[in-house]
């Protein structure tokens, strides 16, 4: 059985949430420079949402780093199931 279906879920999630960063990050830079702050402040501000912006894509990469180690995991699982029945088939076949 495939697991087609929840792979591409998992995909469309992961796009999701870079645009949903790439969005916060646009929205953020407008409504810092149209925000009535002294320069000094607005520079504080973009060092603020540039270490958080640094922290969500690192937190990101350990998710997709966390979802691929599964992922191989389930791959290796699998083969090695198949090579379990096929040898239970090549038994079958020899002892028939």
């Amino acid at each position: 059985m495939s697991d087609n279906g929840m792979d591409r879920t998992e995909n469309e999630g992961g796009n999701g949430l870079a645009w949903f960063l790439t969005g916060a990050i646009i929205g953020a830079t407008v409504a810092i420079l149209y925000a009535p702050k002294s320069g000094k402040e607005t520079r504080q501000l973009f060092s603020d949402k540039a270490k958080q912006s640094r922290d969500a894509v690192n937190q990101t990469s350990q998710d997709i780093l966390e979802t691929g180690k599964e992922m191989f995991e389930r791959g290796r699982k699998l083969v090695e199931d198949a090579a379990d029945l096929f040898e239970r088939g090549r038994k079958l076949v020899r002892g028939a």
